[in-house]
């Protein structure tokens, strides 16, 4: 069978807390471990995006918006949809 989730692949997660969110797939977990006996993927993504600043916002504002927050998780291949 063809390898296609590979690492630096953009995929979307289908399910859970960070469902709809597109993430990386740092690295790849065909066979399973002990832990986990199913195939599965250790991702990154970002959980939080950085929102619009306008020119009438604050210092303070604008810092508090450009934030951003990232997630580091371990998916199923079950949930996870590959990009091209």
């Amino acid at each position: 069978m063809v390898k296609f989730l590979k690492q630096n692949k953009v995929v979307v997660l289908l399910s859970g807390r960070y469902a709809g969110r597109k993430a990386v797939i740092v690295k790849t977990f065909d066979d399973g471990n002990s832990s986990r006996p199913y195939s599965h993927a250790l991702v990154v993504g970002m959980a939080k995006y950085p929102r619009k600043v306008v020119k009438k916002h604050s210092e303070v504002q604008q810092a508090k918006r450009s934030r951003c927050k990232a997630f580091i998780k371990m998916v199923n291949y079950n949930h996870i949809m590959p990009t091209r």
